[in-house]
Formats: structure tokens, C-alpha cells, sequence
């Protein structure tokens, strides 16, 4: 798998001087061209070294389809969907390996809506990047480039839009934000500062792509960073991953409070604000959906996967949506995971219930998730699915991605990885010894099929 280049309809990625190449990255360019008919595309890239390369060559892709490119440097992946709708392009690059480690890079494709692509539009330029079928622009048609320097603080302006300012700085809170070298820290300080009074305790600011620790932000990767929010005496540690598009949270006495209860606290916030439906992914932590219920309003299921999500919040006229990975999507801002507005929300409910983020997260129902994974023919998942129906017969199934196991206060979910032969089991349960215990049936059962 290292030395391969991964296409999906979301995009591509690989190990640099292996899987990804510059020919390659030129390519994919070319084919996002020539889908969009040569249109306006806004450019981005996260903080990885390597991102400098492939921003060259994707600009000669889209160049050469005729495409006007808006670059807009090193920026987080939300602040390029918010810049397609105001640049009214017709679509985006974003060149990110996400959480994945630094030799990793690749290329995340947007819409001109601002959300990412959905799987059937990504479907149809993977089809022109497989076929080589690109559109070529005759030399008095090529395409452009023009620097954009706007898109951070039309970001800002807009979160801050969204929140009583006066009220959270009233609060006087301090804050720890650990960026880890990536593309978020820019904008991360800016909107705290004008969120808070007291200046921000930045880590990693700088977007460098120079990563103090593993890029994924979750709590064994944090070990240096968790004992630093009660020694600066912050009231919350916000930590994002590389290209900013996920949020985890600390609270004030180091603890790791994770990810997916930064959704549940930024859902809590805006009902709160306003009654609406909320739409969260099959293996999201079930305590969205109880604070949904406890505010009268309907949590709807997606697929696992971002766009999946978007569509599903488009079709029901979803309030708030996201994942369990820290990822708050607010129609308002844009139709990305967004951590800035997800932050924003965090302080809004500390300032508004003058509790701490320790006091909040004890008032949340708990679960425990447990999430594991297992080598698994594809053709034998019809088999393995009716045999987890059978042996909870009890229980709710939803077929809508894989196959997804309800009971009244626990669940299971499996479904096939979209690139290696594994299913993936994700279970949650008020003790983490029932969630184990669910995903260790799913693998006894797996096991007697041989």
C-alpha cells in the first residue's frame, strides 16, 4: 500500500517520491479542469514541505484546462469552502494528507457549492483521470493565477458573526490552542483573540509542517500537550490536526475530552440558540442524539463519510451536522468540518452556563466507543452480516452503510474500508467492557466462518 497512489472519488493521496508524484498530482488537476469545463478554482494547500511541489503542479493541471486558479497559500481546508462561494469559483483543490503522517500528501477535491465532492461527481473525474481524457486549453486560452490574501479573515469575520463576542470575552477566558505546525494556527490565533482578552498559548502556531508530535489529534499523541492547559491555568485546550478540519478538546484540569463529544458540545450550544434537526455519521457517538432528544428535535444517520453527511443535511434542512472526529459542520459558515466555529460554540456554552468544560462534559450522557478492525474477503460480508442479524435478533438493523446494530442504550456498527480488504467494527455502550464485548462477537463470528 505505501508504494501505491490511492483514487477515490474523494480525491488522491500517497507517500511522496512513492505512491505520489508530481505527474500524477498534474493529472488529477487536469481532470478536476476538465470536469469543471476550465472554471474558476480556488487553490489551497496544508503546511507539508511537499505541498509546495504539488501546488506547482497542480497549477499547471488546472492552467492547462483553462481554469483561473485563486491561490490562496497555506490555509485550512473549511477556509477553501467558504472561499469557493465567495470567489464564486467552480470548484477546489485542496492539497492535504489530513491526520495522515508528514511523508503522506494528496489532493481533496471541492464542488461550487463549497462542500466536498460527493462520491458521484468524485466517480466522474476519476473516470476521466483513469481514461487520460483531459480537455487541453490551445495556448491564447490558458489559464491564470491570481493570489488571494482575503480568505482567513473572511473566515474569522464570519465565525465571529455567529457568537455573542462581548459575552465570551466578558468571561475573560484563556485558552491553549496547539495547531502542531499545521495550516490552522494562522487563523486559530486570530479568532481567539478577538474571542478572548487575555492572548491565546499557541503551540505549534507556525505553519510549517514541522510536527511536534503524530499528526492524528487524539489522546496517546498528546501526552506533552495535555499537562500544559492547567499550567497556563486555560479554562479549554483546542487541538487541531494539519489541515485543520478537525477539533479536539482538553478541558482545564488536562484531561482529554476527545473528539467526538466536540460535536455534542457544539449541538448542545446551538439548540440552545435554535431548534432544528441535526444530522451526525453511522459510527458518531450516540450523545448527539440524546441531546437531540432532550431538545425535542430529530438526529438523523449518514453514511460514514463528509459529504454524506452534507447531502443528508441538505435534504432534511439539518441545523448542525458532523462526525465523531471532531468534525462541526454549520451551514451557516459553510458546508466543511469546521473547527472554528466548533471552538467559537465551545467558549459560547462556557460563557453562557459559566461552567467548566470538566463540569459540562459530566452533565453528557456517557459511553464508552471501541472501535477495531478485521482482514475480511469483500464477498464474504453478505454472510457475515446475516449471521450478526441472526445472532441479535433483538436488535435494530440499519443497512444503510454496511450493517448497523441498535439496541436501546448500545450499538455496533461494520462496515468494509473503501481501500484495503477489512471491515471496520465500531461499538458503544455505557462500559467499555460491553462495547469490546461486541466487537469481540463480531470477530468470534468472523473466525467460525473460516
Amino acid at each position: 500500500m505505501a508504494n501505491e497512489l490511492i483514487v477515490s472519488v474523494s480525491g488522491i493521496r500517497g507517500i511522496i517520491g512513492a505512491g505520489l508524484s508530481p505527474a500524477s498530482a498534474l493529472a488529477f488537476a487536469q481532470a478536476l479542469g476538465t470536469y469543471l469545463n476550465g472554471g474558476p478554482v480556488v487553490l489551497s494547500r496544508d503546511s507539508r514541505p511537499s505541498g509546495l511541489m504539488l501546488r506547482h503542479a497542480v497549477i499547471a493541471g488546472l492552467a492547462s484546462c483553462g481554469c483561473e486558479i485563486h491561490d490562496l497559500g497555506i490555509a485550512p481546508t473549511p477556509t477553501v469552502g467558504l472561499a469557493v462561494r465567495k470567489l464564486e469559483a467552480a470548484g477546489a483543490i485542496q492539497i492535504t494528507a489530513s491526520h495522515n503522517p508528514a511523508p503522506w500528501n494528496g489532493l481533496k477535491l471541492f464542488g461550487s457549492d463549497g462542500a466536498v465532492l460527493s462520491a458521484a461527481k468524485g466517480l466522474q473525474i476519476k473516470q476521466i483521470f483513469d481514461a487520460n481524457a483531459f480537455a487541453l486549453a490551445s495556448h491564447d486560452k490558458l489559464g491564470g493565477v491570481r493570489e488571494c490574501q482575503q480568505a482567513l479573515d473572511w473566515h474569522r469575520e464570519r465565525v465571529l458573526q455567529l457568537v455573542d463576542v462581548p459575552r465570551i470575552r466578558s468571561a475573560n477566558f484563556r485558552v491553549l490552542l496547539d495547531a502542531n505546525g499545521g495550516a490552522g494556527g494562522t487563523l486559530g490565533t486570530a479568532l481567539l483573540e478577538g474571542l478572548c482578552r487575555a492572548c491565546p498559548v499557541v503551540q505549534g502556531g507556525q505553519p510549517d509542517g514541522v510536527f511536534a508530535h503524530a499528526p492524528e489529534p487524539l489522546a496517546e499523541n498528546l501526552t506533552a500537550i495535555l499537562p500544559l492547559v492547567p499550567q497556563h491555568q486555560a479554562s479549554v485546550g483546542f487541538v487541531l490536526d494539519p489541515d485543520a478540519d478537525r477539533l479536539a478538546l482538553i478541558d482545564e484540569q488536562g484531561r482529554y475530552i476527545g473528539e467526538e463529544l466536540t460535536l455534542a458540545l457544539a449541538v448542545r450550544c446551538r439548540l440552545k440558540q435554535e431548534r432544528g434537526p441535526i444530522v451526525i455519521n453511522m459510527s458518531s457517538s450516540r450523545v448527539s442524539e440524546d441531546i437531540a432528544k432532550q431538545f425535542g428535535v430529530e438526529c438523523q444517520r449518514a453514511a460514514v463519510g463528509e459529504a454524506n453527511v452534507v447531502e443528508k443535511m441538505r435534504a432534511v434542512g439539518a441545523l448542525m451536522g458532523g462526525e465523531g472526529n471532531g468534525g462541526v459542520i454549520d451551514p451557516r459558515v459553510g458546508w466543511v468540518r469546521d473547527p472554528y466555529i466548533g471552538m467559537a460554540l465551545v467558549l459560547q456554552l462556557l460563557a453562557d452556563t459559566g461552567k467548566t468544560l470538566s463540569q459540562l462534559v459530566a452533565e453528557l450522557p456517557r459511553y464508552a466507543i471501541v472501535k477495531d478492525k478485521y482482514t475480511v474477503a469483500r464477498e464474504l460480508l453478505p454472510r457475515l452480516n446475516a449471521a450478526l442479524e441472526a445472532r441479535w435478533p433483538a436488535a435494530k438493523p440499519n443497512r444503510l452503510d454496511g450493517l448497523r446494530l441498535d439496541w436501546p442504550d448500545r450499538w455496533v456498527h461494520v462496515r468494509p474500508s473503501n481501500t484495503e480488504p477489512i471491515v471496520r467494527v465500531i461499538a458503544e455502550a455505557p462500559r467499555e467492557a460491553d462495547a469490546q464485548a461486541l466487537c469481540k462477537d463480531v470477530g468470534n463470528l468472523l473466525h467460525a466462518m473460516g
